[in-house]
């Protein structure tokens, strides 16, 4: 694990100070899975939903999720997004949430993309809890990053490889 990088020699959490690394073009993409059952997923899939269009509202979520992330996670930079998409894929229990974003910064922007899939499936959830109050987000993690200085990175399908 080595040397800390947000803590300082006296133990005090701190900012990474990235204004010396160079801006390189970065991106993440994640993935999540809200588990609903199949009665929900019968619902969502002929649009009976109480709340309405619950895709493009968690769309929606998941984007600006994305552009405040670091309002949202301590030490966090905040950067400049060129693009954010979050994609839905449904399944006969469940929908996989998939996000991508990228940017032109000197830190990575992984946090964006999974900051984006969990709060497009925590909509998800909230569009969809009259239905079922058993569903689950689970499984979020990222899938792929590129860009900056630790280079290209693809998840493996063992999250312990």
């Amino acid at each position: 694990m080595g040397n800390l990088t947000h803590i300082d020699e006296n133990g005090a959490a701190r900012m990474v100070d990235v204004g010396g690394k160079p801006e390189t073009r970065r991106r993440a993409v994640a993935e999540g899975f809200l588990v609903t059952g199949r009665a929900v997923m019968v619902a969502v899939g002929s649009g009976d939903t109480p709340k309405g269009n619950v895709y493009e509202t968690a769309r929606i979520a998941g984007i600006m999720a994305a552009k405040g992330t670091a309002s949202l996670i301590p030490l966090c930079h905040p950067l400049p997004l060129d693009h954010v998409a979050i994609d839905f894929e449904p399944g006969a229990d469940r929908i996989r949430i998939v996000a991508e974003a990228s940017t032109r910064a000197p830190t990575g922007v992984e946090m964006e993309a999974m900051t984006a899939v969990a709060v497009a499936g925590l909509t998800l959830y909230d569009m969809t809890k009259a239905l079922s109050k058993t569903m689950r987000l689970t499984g979020v993690r990222l899938l792929e990053k590129s860009g900056g200085r630790s280079g290209h990175y693809v998840a493996t399908e063992d999250p312990d490889d």
